[in-house]
Order: structure tokens, then C-alpha cells, then sequence
């Protein structure tokens, strides 16, 4: 496996597994923080604003994830099909996925605040650039 592909698959689990403190969040709610007419079972995603802080930050550290994630995933598969992995890409797969580990981690936890949460989620976004670069050089 190349490092690029172990990146992307580290990638898609954590992708994959950022809906995991949103959900706890939803089923620790205090009681009566939560309208009471709901169906049982209902998730409640699309009055996420009514949760705790925590919760509303790990439901758009998801979003923030996925938002980022699908154009990665992209650009690595792009990268594979023109055979343009170099040491550059292996790096920017690494640094981007070191970013969204910081940036979920520190979203939800609420440490990684202004301005320090845009820049990381730039980052992330330059990640995606210098690997579009690399795939339009190959």
C-alpha cells in the first residue's frame, strides 16, 4: 500500500467514525433539553442547535470533515489513475490528515478556537491544492 492510499484510509475512517460524539452526545442529553414531541428514536440532527455546545461542535466537525474528506479521496484516487505520487504527495497526505485529527479533535472539544480553527481547516484546504497541482503535473 502506498502512503498515499494509507492516508486515505486513515482518512475515511476517521471520516467515518466523526458521527460516533455527535450521536453520544444526542443520547446523554439532560433531561428535558430536548423537545419532548419527538418520535422515539428520533436522532434530532436537524435541531442540533437545541444541544449542548460539545454536540453542535461535533455535529460540524463532521460536516467540516466531509466537506474536506470527498475532495481529498478525489485527488488521491486522481493521483493513483496518472501515476503522480512523488514524496510531496505522501507528506501532504499525512499533514492533511494530521490536520483533521487536530481540527475534529480541537472543534469538539472546543480548544481550537478563532483564529486558530480557520487556519487549521486552511491548511487542509492548501493539502488539497498542492495535491491537485501534483495530479495536474503528472
Amino acid at each position: 500500500m502506498t502512503p498515499e492510499f494509507f492516508w486515505l484510509t486513515a482518512t475515511s475512517v476517521l471520516a467515518a467514525s466523526l458521527w460516533i460524539p455527535f450521536i453520544v452526545g444526542v443520547n446523554t442529553a439532560p433531561q428535558g433539553s430536548l423537545p419532548t414531541d419527538a418520535p422515539d428514536g428520533f436522532i434530532r440532527a436537524a435541531n442540533w442547535r437545541l444541544h449542548r455546545p460539545w454536540v453542535q461542535r461535533a455535529y460540524r466537525a463532521h460536516q467540516n470533515m466531509l466537506e474536506q474528506g470527498l475532495p481529498f479521496a478525489i485527488l488521491v484516487l486522481v493521483l493513483d489513475k496518472v501515476d503522480g505520487f512523488t514524496a510531496l504527495t505522501a507528506w501532504t497526505c499525512a499533514a492533511f490528515f494530521a490536520l483533521r485529527v487536530v481540527h475534529a479533535a480541537g472543534y469538539i472539544t472546543g480548544w481550537l478556537r478563532f483564529p486558530a480553527r480557520p487556519v487549521v481547516f486552511t491548511l487542509g484546504w492548501i493539502c488539497c491544492l498542492v495535491l491537485a497541482g501534483a495530479a495536474l503535473a503528472a
